[in-house]
């Protein structure tokens, strides 16, 4: 089969408006950006139509190095309701810099289920990341510059909260000092810096429900305190009216296409396992606004991304999806059973039978959100029919549907089975309930989360994740959903345990409170918000081709 970059280059763009034209947007509304991309005026949602599309959310099992497809599986489903004659419309997040040249690759799909123009998509797109780091980053020159020019507000240089950020993965920068070289160059202080998708600007703008709402986080954002130990705010810099300015165009959810031409929104890049994973409300709301079918995603397992949707997300947003698609591979499942990453490709029956409690446990997690999911098998070639009836008979027990696709090869037409089982599923479909209070404790959160999701039998939390549940005890913010921080690659918070790990304790390092965003970032385990490139990167493969091609980017 064809790479994916050969793939891309069939590809026969529509002209953005007629994307456009397809969801009945007005010319009122559209900002173009060259022929094929387009940002939507927020305007835009308040037209009347005659659409309230029904959302379907696609999640997945505990990810794996061989890849289960999510996102791929999301644009085919989404090109199969095109090939049905239904109204239907993606709203997908935005790949960041780092994975794309550093382990992951690009995000932007597949094979024949790809949005388009994936090079552009995967790489700088509409600069709404580097708008995001730009508005970050001015706060953290206005913090240190303020500190340097007198610092009336009494900040406590040690007592800081706020990171710089940039969208690349560098391990040398988590932890840096600053103000070196002088009594000209600023205060001297240790400082580091996150990776743009799990910065708070980033969280904001995927939450906020318009300017006026990202204003009123931009302004209630923590960013330190003061020598006596009171909380500084950003509005207190007189800086949050430049960070809006840099943020105007970023708030606009961008339009793109699928290969086959079904409309994408693609707005916002959160990590799901260092942040809350979803693209953003508006983008989402877009998608729902202007056709009969949204289909949106959450980031990495449902233990991670699609958790934090329901907690997080629809509590703010008040949505509730009508559809829950749980995405996984035969090789997923063998990984999961014990079987090595290099050896997946031969039959293996006892692997896949063992590596079932892996999905098990992720039906019974969407299940506690009162939801019943479809499972979408995402057919290799070298899958036997053997194989996929152990999973289709488990499905069963369960009580839940099951569809296999193949739409990596053959695009939407691969993926119409399922699209028909996930149609007929919202038939069944009931409120979703949350998984917790949001009056209960932040460590009865935790501890409710960790034992729902994970597995786990209990939570200890280090000195300094007490020392933190001070801080948000005394700022009045227990209230706050939490979003907690874990290894994507295991339901635990180690790595390294896969399947179904039993008789674990997940350990909280710190709690980081993100006022402006409206949640708890709790950290678990050995994780950090700024990933480190691998042995052989990515970005080792890419070229520019004399004819303008980008080549490697996958």
């Amino acid at each position: 089969m064809a790479t994916d970059v050969e793939i891309a280059q069939q590809f026969s763009p529509r002209p953005i408006h007629e994307i456009c034209e397809k969801l009945h947007i007005e010319e009122q509304y559209i900002n173009v950006y060259g022929r094929y991309m387009a940002k939507i005026s927020l305007e835009a949602l308040h037209t009347k139509t005659n659409k309230k599309g029904k959302l379907i959310l696609v999640s997945a099992t505990t990810p794996t190095p061989s890849g289960e497809g999510k996102t791929t599986t999301t644009i085919g489903l989404g090109q199969a309701f095109t090939q049905l004659n239904k109204s239907v419309c993606l709203a997908l997040r935005e790949p960041s810099l780092g994975p794309c040249l550093g382990m992951k690759g690009g995000a932007t799909g597949g094979g024949y289920s790809q949005i388009m123009p994936s090079d552009k998509i995967n790489l700088h797109f509409t600069g709404d990341f580097h708008a995001i780091t730009s508005a970050n980053n001015l706060l953290s020159a206005a913090i240190d510059n303020h500190i340097y020019q007198g610092n009336v507000l009494n900040i406590d240089p040690r007592q800081l909260v706020w990171r710089r950020v940039m969208d690349m993965n560098d391990r040398s920068l988590r932890k840096i000092v600053l103000g070196l070289g002088g009594k000209m160059q600023g205060v001297p202080r240790e400082g580091g810096f996150d990776i743009t998708a799990a910065s708070e600007v980033m969280a904001m703008l995927c939450l906020a429900n318009n300017y006026a709402d990202l204003k009123v986080r931009l302004d209630r954002t923590l960013i330190g305190y003061t020598y006596n130990d009171k909380p500084v705010y950003a509005k207190e810099l007189e800086i949050t009216g430049a960070m809006m300015a840099l943020l105007r165009d970023a708030m606009q959810p961008n339009l793109v296409q699928s290969f086959e031409g079904t409309p994408a929104f693609v707005h916002g890049g959160p990590f799901a396992n260092i942040a809350h994973g979803c693209n953003s409300i508006i983008a989402t709301r877009m998608a729902i606004h202007y056709s009969d079918w949204a289909i949106t995603e959450a980031g990495f397992g449902f233990d991670l991304g699609a958790e934090k949707f329901f907690d997080i997300k629809c509590r703010i947003a008040q949505l509730d999806p009508d559809a829950v698609v749980l995405v996984t591979t035969v090789r997923a499942l063998k990984m999961h059973g014990g079987k090595d990453k290099n050896n997946l490709e031969v039959e293996d029956l006892s692997a896949v039978a063992k590596g079932l409690e892996n999905l098990d446990k992720h039906i019974e997690s969407v299940e506690l959100f009162n939801k019943h999911p479809v499972v979408a098998l995402n057919r290799f070639v070298s899958d036997t029919d053997a194989e996929i009836a152990l999973i289709k008979a488990r499905c069963v027990e369960h009580g839940v549907s099951f569809a296999e696709t193949t739409h990596h090869a053959d695009g939407g037409k691969g993926a119409i089975e399922l699209a028909k089982v996930v149609m007929a599923s919202v038939e069944k479909s009931s409120p979703f309930q949350p998984l917790y209070e949001l009056d209960l404790s932040v460590v009865d959160k935790v501890r409710k989360v960790s034992r729902a999701m994970y597995g786990a039998t209990d939570v200890a939390f280090s000195k300094q994740a007490e020392k933190d549940l001070k801080h948000v005890e005394e700022l009045g913010l227990t209230h706050l959903p939490i979003c907690i921080a874990k290894a994507p690659s295991s339901l635990s918070d180690d790595p390294t345990l896969h399947g179904r790990p039993r008789n674990f304790e997940v350990t909280v390092n710190s709690i980081q409170i993100n006022a402006g965003a409206g949640f708890l970032v709790v950290l678990t385990g050995s994780i950090m918000r700024m990933p480190g490139l691998p042995k052989k990167p990515a970005a080792n493969n890419i070229s520019l081709l004399a004819n303008g091609v980008i080549e490697g980017l996958e």
